[in-house]
């Protein structure tokens, strides 16, 4: 091997004839800064959307999810009255009155004026416990599955400890405690100890995925532990989460219901909860010209939680590796391939 002279420094000449090296593995390889945003735009957006626009619980819980905030962007842009006492005539039934759509208290209330400026809150808690549950069950079940050892020791130990404080007295305990009025802060209260549990399941199934084959591949390449967590293991662990995610959003809301109609938790503002509690005490239970102020806000609560069950499953396909590929139409070429494969396996 021998190099010519006049030659390009990025040359080299063999005997045989001339390879260019540098220059070809370099064009091959180079990706521009619009190629790389292109392919993030379409691996985070358009192959989620195409895989969650595909099926039907998708669109629908979509639809009922998205009605909410508009409901919270209502109220939090004032374009529908304050809930007062006395700004409407008492007991007025469903749509007898197009002023009033959805009906008055025994005080005179727009019930639509309490279920729109409810919804705020109610959207912050739910998001605000889920993320708070499930953030912390991915951290602590993850690294403990993967980690193993005495750090994974102490963490299930601290996990299973968590677990046996009786959740119910513990959120009336900090309830009373901290008297919380933010929406957010009510939110982690209501699932404290929420994680724990999950963060259980969780361990379980790292243990299982870091015995995988292209996760020891990693380990043997020397990734480091957290691009190897953020890569191989939680994408696997991204279906289980988020159906987990909905069930900490629907006991959210039906914990914080629940405790602001028993009067727990502290409120000074209008909740769906509250407008129940005001309900059953102004003898809507017993009442037909006053079942709307019970029916009303019960629709909400659970609009909201069929809203939030189907967009997890949804979601379920969206982040399953496999079914999000198939749907994306990037497994078409692999499947004819296969199917040729298979026809020739069947012919020899």
């Amino acid at each position: 091997m021998k190099r010519t002279e006049g030659s390009e420094p990025s040359t080299l000449v063999t005997d045989g004839g001339s390879v260019d090296w540098r220059g070809s593995s370099s064009s091959s390889v180079t990706v521009t800064r619009e190629e790389r945003l292109r392919e993030m735009y379409e691996e985070n957006f358009v192959k989620p959307m195409i895989v969650a626009w595909s099926d039907s619980r998708t669109r629908l819980g979509l639809l009922i999810i998205g009605f909410y905030f508009l409901i919270a962007l209502v109220a939090i842009l004032g374009l529908w009255r304050e809930p007062s006492t006395s700004q409407a005539p008492r007991y007025l039934m469903l749509f007898e009155n197009m002023t009033y759509p959805l009906g008055t208290t025994a005080s005179g209330t727009d019930l639509a004026a309490l279920i729109i400026h409810s919804t705020p809150d109610i959207l912050l808690m739910v998001a605000s416990g889920g993320l708070w549950a499930t953030g912390i069950a991915v951290l602590v079940g993850t690294v403990a599955g993967y980690k193993g050892g005495t750090v994974g020791r102490v963490l299930m130990s601290i996990s299973d400890f968590v677990m046996a404080i009786p959740g119910l007295p513990l959120v009336m305990i900090l309830a009373i405690t901290f008297n919380p009025k933010n929406p957010i802060l009510l939110g982690i209260i209501i699932n404290i100890n929420y994680w724990a549990g999950l963060g259980r399941s969780i361990h379980s199934q790292v243990l299982t995925i870091r015995e995988n084959n292209y996760v020891e591949a990693s380990r043997t390449m020397g990734v480091s532990t957290p691009r190897i967590i953020l890569k191989d293991v939680i994408p696997n662990l991204m279906p289980y989460v988020t159906v987990n995610f909905v069930f900490a959003a629907r006991y959210v809301v039906f914990a914080s219901i629940g405790l602001f109609f028993l009067g727990v938790l502290p409120y000074s503002d209008q909740n769906w909860g509250v407008t129940l509690n005001f309900a059953y005490s102004g003898g809507a239970l017993f009442s037909w010209s006053a079942a709307h102020w019970l029916l009303v806000p019960m629709v909400a609560i659970i609009g909201l939680s069929i809203g939030l069950i189907l967009l997890g499953q949804g979601m379920d396909r969206v982040f399953n590796p496999r079914v999000r590929t198939r749907l994306a139409g990037e497994s078409e070429s692999t499947a004819v391939t296969d199917e040729k494969d298979t026809g020739m396996t069947e012919v020899l």
